[in-house]
């Protein structure tokens, strides 16, 4: 097969067949083996209804639908884990990604042997307020962090080898950094192209502005992931190690200077007088505490299972 076309969706019954009929013509015209994977993230309107009917009239479509909301990257992580294609693409349901640079994505893929090509929205029709400037400012600390140089880290349009979605694993709200979880695994190969944005034809976007706050935090989580996510012993331990013996070392100091305080029949003060013996208690604490943190760690990291972060509540045709 050639193409596996994922499309995770919410409550967008209005554009669901008409999205359909425009992948499958440009696939069928281009003489492509393909299928198109729709996943119902616990839509409340008709679309589930719609997919079945989709279903039901086309061989190349299959369905998949939630036992409720899970999010977007649940969503896609389901439907990497059914695709079949050499390339997988995936793209929102709310017609604002074209289906016609298809085409050019599956040969950047297949023809110039890229890992991972991203979708670059360079003009885009959204509240310049709302979205344009939060996501400018989300992609520059995006490239900052990560080194990958993406203008558009959260567009949905984005074209994958297939042992790109098989390896790498998605949840939480980590679908707009699919591109940095694939260099962390290994492939290097990335790029994006310039693709076209549609304007919103039916309903209203489902993301408001708290989508970049929440960019920007999961940001900070990927970024510690890739460098300390398989031994965070490394972290914690060490900044354990160095924080207990720093309180060690500073109570030594405090007790050897009362003990010869005493045998020279100086006078001083009590240990639990001096400030400093407080900071060194605080530091041991702290540093044993961390070292057990990255312990605990460690051990999660080896007995984890892969257990899935959604439910599924029936499928179309698999």
């Amino acid at each position: 097969m050639d193409i596996s076309v994922v499309i995770p969706l919410l409550n967008e019954e209005e554009s669901l067949q008409e999205l359909h009929d425009w992948i499958a013509n440009v696939l069928q015209s281009n003489r492509y083996l393909y299928e198109i994977i729709f996943i119902d993230d616990g839509s409340t309107d008709n679309s589930w209804a719609i997919i079945k009917n989709i279903v039901k009239n086309n061989n190349t479509v299959k369905g998949i639908r939630f036992q409720r909301n899970f999010g977007k990257s649940q969503a896609l992580d389901a439907g990497f884990e059914m695709a079949k294609g050499k390339v997988v693409i995936t793209m929102d349901a709310d017609l604002q990604d074209n289906p016609e640079e298809i085409p050019a994505l599956y040969n950047l893929i297949i023809k110039e042997d890229f890992d991972l090509i991203s979708g670059w929205k360079k003009k885009r029709y959204d509240n310049v307020i709302t979205k344009n400037i939060p996501s400018k400012l989300f992609n520059a600390a995006a490239r900052k962090t990560s080194g990958l140089k993406l203008h558009d880290f959260n567009c949905g349009l984005k074209a994958y080898k297939n042992e790109v979605i098989k390896t790498v694993k998605v949840s939480g709200e980590m679908h707009r950094y699919i591109p940095v979880l694939a260099k962390n695994a290994g492939f290097h190969k990335i790029g994006e192209k310039v693709v076209q944005h549609q304007a919103r034809k039916y309903g209203v976007t489902k993301f408001g502005i708290e989508r970049f706050i929440n960019g920007f935090l999961d940001l900070i989580t990927i970024s510690f992931l890739s460098k300390f996510g398989k031994r965070p012993m490394h972290i914690f331990g060490l900044c354990g190690t160095f924080m207990f013996l720093f309180g060690t070392t500073t109570a030594l100091y405090i007790g050897a200077q009362k003990l010869y305080k005493l045998y020279q029949g100086t006078k001083t003060i009590l240990v639990t007088q001096n400030p400093w013996f407080y900071i060194a208690l605080t530091s041991m604490v702290l540093g044993t505490l961390l070292f057990l943190a990255g312990f605990i760690g460690e051990l999660i990291i080896k007995t984890k299972s892969n257990e899935k972060h959604y439910a599924i509540k029936e499928k179309l045709n698999f």
